[in-house]
Parts: structure tokens; sequence; C-alpha cells
């Protein structure tokens, strides 16, 4: 007897059964390889869906940070490459 079932679709068309595992997937392709033979990249992509909240939370302090210095300051700090000076 044919079931109705709901799958999840990625974005290069896989399919997944639940929204998370979609999302990891995404996720674990837009990180590319990480590691020796990519063997980290689900590890990372998990970790990043896991902490997701304190890793927005750290980007939108971040954000807020630049968004009150002078823009003067903020090139200032920048490397001539275009990368950020630590």
């Amino acid at each position: 007897m044919a079931t109705e079932c709901t799958a999840y679709r990625d974005t290069k068309g896989g399919l997944h059964s639940t929204p998370e595992k979609a999302t990891l997937a995404d996720l674990a392709g837009v990180l590319g390889r990480v590691g020796e033979e990519g063997g980290m990249t689900a590890g990372v992509a998990k970790l990043l869906f896991d902490k997701r909240e304190e890793i927005e939370r750290v980007f939108l302090e971040h954000d807020a940070m630049l968004a009150s210095q002078p823009a003067h300051a903020a090139e200032a700090h920048a490397k001539p490459n275009g990368a950020a000076a630590r």
C-alpha cells in the first residue's frame, strides 16, 4: 500500500527526513571541505547549527561595535588586502 511521506530538500536537491538534516547538508555545502578529506565538515556544520543562537549573538554584537565606530576608524583597522587587523 502506498503511503504519504514528508521530505525536505536541500539546495542541491537531496532529500532528507527532517528539516535539520536538510539544513545541515546546506551548511556542510557552504563550509566545503574542513580538515583532511573533508571528514570534519559534518561535525562543524552540526556545531554551527547547535550553537546558532550564540553565533548569531556574537555577530550582532560585532556588527553593533562596527556601527558605533566612525567610518574612518573602521577603515584604519583593515589590512591592505581587505582583511581585518587583529
